[in-house]
């Protein structure tokens, strides 16, 4: 296995073909065993490459569920601000 404080960077074609090799019926220790890879990475490549084609999860997502994404990110953002700023009042307010 790869060090785990480096880890490997695989591309998305070798990862289609990791896939493709499945998908074709080789067993998945016999893959992990000649792309050294382990069974947690091979089985999160299967499933979005069956599912969509694509590797990447923001690939499978509708527009609605980018703009929920989105607008919790800005929700906990600000949400953050807010208590920022409620010390910084309590720390002027003890003065």
């Amino acid at each position: 296995m790869a060090d785990p404080k480096r880890p490997r960077h695989f591309t998305d074609d070798f990862k289609r073909q990791v896939v493709s090799l499945y998908d074709a019926g080789r067993p998945p220790g016999e893959i992990m065993r000649e792309y050294d890879l382990g069974s947690t990475t091979l089985r999160r490549w299967i499933s979005p490459i069956d599912a969509t084609g694509s590797p990447h999860a923001a690939d499978d997502r509708t527009p609605e569920q980018n703009r929920v994404i989105e607008l919790e990110r800005e929700n906990k953002r600000l949400r953050m601000e807010v208590d920022v700023l409620r010390q910084a009042a309590l720390m002027f307010a003890r003065r």
